[in-house]
């Protein structure tokens, strides 16, 4: 590189303090940090899933919880039902696990990296974002887009995953001793609104000069491993109905969509062809197939109906009849919204 990391980090401040995005976790660039439980409310809730995704749910646990401490006191179903949509529910888990442990020190967060890593549920990026971003500490904040940048500034051609060490040493060069804050976040913006994954937009990017990346092209980098197919699975969830209501249970605290509501399943592990005579004998009809993707593998999952038998050898205690009229205030995860979709639906099809 021809310049020093002080004349990056100035022109990449610069141009934020003109085309910082608007976001309802944000202070504007100047201005006095935002409260530390909004940017951590927001980090969590940011992993993994898009800015247009979040802004809702920001608003929804702001107006409901607007404190950690009013957070932390919640119900666990009725955080996990206010997260359901938004995915990845360890997050709800951790959400929670970590509320609870400020409330605990008077809900007041830790100032410093090395505290904020001490609490359940925050991992090294989240403790280093809310570290600089709400309390201006030198702390260098990598997520994907910080990532993209950097491989392409320096034109980092070691493939990932191994390549995240010379990225982050790079990214730490970087960060200035102030304004650390809006420096991530200057980073976040580039990465999310000129280089992009979809394509570096070189003419509008204020390092464009600086970057090793744009005179190799800037496409290419960061170098990714060819991706694996991911398996299929699959699998039947069992819409039983009485009255007006279906049978939901809540899976269990860990693994897969833990400790969310929703319909009896199978684990996933059948055929999903309609052989499996669910959580009760009788007649059983097949309602079709929902796919749906997750991180790590695909799922066909068939919906079985029931059409008749003895419901009282429902356990009491294993499940809970929901109001059909109420399905959406369920918390139902993607999943499973899905299936009831697709059950209603059929009922909507065939008049009733």
């Amino acid at each position: 590189m021809d310049a020093s990391a002080d004349t990056i980090s100035a022109l990449l401040l610069t141009w934020y303090d003109r085309q910082a995005r608007v976001l309802p976790w944000r202070s504007p660039p100047g201005t006095p940090p935002p409260e530390p439980y909004r940017v951590w409310l927001s980090e969590v809730m940011l992993q993994q899933t898009t800015v247009a995704a979040v802004g809702p749910y920001f608003a929804k646990f702001l107006a409901r919880w607007p404190t950690v401490s009013e957070l932390a006191a919640a119900e666990d179903a009725e955080v996990m039902g206010a997260w359901a949509g938004l995915g990845y529910y360890a997050r709800a888990r951790n959400l929670l696990a970590c509320a609870r442990a400020v409330a605990a020190r008077g809900g007041v967060f830790p100032q410093t990296e090395a505290e904020l890593r001490e609490l359940p549920g925050l991992g090294a990026y989240t403790a280093a974002a809310v570290a600089a971003i709400a309390f201006g500490e030198r702390a260098t904040v990598v997520d994907a887009n910080v990532e993209r940048v950097v491989a392409r500034l320096f034109a980092i051609d070691e493939p990932l995953p191994a390549a995240r060490k010379a990225i982050r040493a790079r990214a730490e060069e970087l960060t200035p001793e102030t304004r650390a804050g809006d420096f991530a976040q200057a980073m976040m913006d580039l990465g999310a609104t000129v280089c992009t994954s979809r394509g570096a937009r070189c003419l509008l990017c204020p390092l464009a000069e600086k970057c090793a990346g744009r005179r190799q092209g800037a496409e290419r980098f960061p170098v990714k491993p060819a991706k694996a197919a991911k398996p299929q699975r699959k699998g039947q969830a069992f819409w039983i109905e009485r009255a007006g209501a279906v049978w939901l249970v809540q899976r269990p605290g860990t693994g897969m969509l833990g400790g969310m509501r929703a319909l009896p399943d199978d684990g996933w592990s059948a055929r999903g062809d309609g052989s499996g005579n669910g959580p009760l004998s009788g007649k059983w009809a097949s309602g079709g197939v929902v796919r749906h993707g997750f991180t790590h593998f695909d799922l066909d999952l068939q919906l079985m109906l029931y059409s008749g038998g003895d419901l009282d050898r429902l356990a009491p205690d294993s499940g809970e009849w929901w109001p059909l009229d109420r399905i959406e205030q369920a918390g139902l995860p993607t999943l499973f919204a899905k299936a009831a979709r697709l059950a209603l639906a059929q009922q909507e099809d065939l008049g009733e």
